[in-house]
């Protein structure tokens, strides 16, 4: 295959083809690729519309992403990209990033004197809003709801939350007679679910056992002594 090709456009044609079986974006239309998270830093060039990308990650509210496009290193605003998610370009939520392993970064001098170096901007950091410091998004919910009933033999509460996109969590807790037990059970936004279910008590031998159940089916058991 590589016969008649020089070693330069031997190594130029692999670079192409480990870019292109790592793409994990694509533009959605023209879009300035920027040197920082932000439309006030220089552009380096402009994205065309359906370009493949390389994600190397985003802040952590998923406003802005790091990534690779052709050979330039930049910036781009999570409203112009798809990530590629199970053989499908989908709009890039917190769910999203998630589930397809999209990394939380943040931005620095040090990704500044890394990749502009040769521009001729490079010099004016100091023009430029010093990098915001992030912090992730709290969790959000559509639904939250709690109930409790006591008699004199005993408490039961159940608590119940519904995340924005679906996924759902729910704990129920007993008292009585000196013991407790609580079981929370949690259904992903994909369907997957898991349960955890402790059990204390404070007669005979006092302590507690824990079972826990995965996505998959697995579970496991440990006791201990309060």
């Amino acid at each position: 295959m590589f016969r008649h090709l020089s070693l330069a456009a031997v190594a130029v044609f692999l670079a192409f083809q480990a870019q292109a079986a790592t793409l994990t974006a694509v533009a959605t239309s023209h879009v300035n690729l920027r040197a920082g998270p932000a439309t006030s830093y220089p552009a380096i060039t402009v994205v065309p519309a359906g370009a493949g990308l390389v994600s190397h990650g985003c802040l952590a509210d998923y406003s802005w992403c790091d990534i690779s496009y052709a050979s330039y290193r930049g910036w781009v605003s999570a409203r112009y990209i798809r990530i590629i998610y199970q053989g499908q370009s989908v709009v890039l939520t917190p769910a999203i990033a998630v589930a397809s392993g999209v990394a939380v970064i943040t931005f620095s001098r040090a990704y500044w004197d890394r990749y502009y170096v040769a521009y001729p901007w490079y010099g004016r950091w100091a023009a430029y809003p010093p990098p915001r410091a992030y912090a992730p998004p709290p969790p959000r919910v559509t639904s939250h709801s709690a109930s409790g009933n006591c008699t004199d033999s005993g408490c039961s509460v159940t608590r119940q939350t519904t995340g924005v996109y679906g996924g759902s969590t729910s704990q129920t807790r007993n008292c009585a007679d000196g013991s407790c037990s609580a079981t929370r059970s949690t259904t992903g936004a994909y369907g997957g679910t898991a349960t955890r279910t402790r059990s204390c008590t404070t007669a005979g031998e006092p302590g507690c056992t824990v079972t826990r159940t995965g996505p998959n089916g697995g579970s496991g058991t440990r006791s201990f002594h309060r």
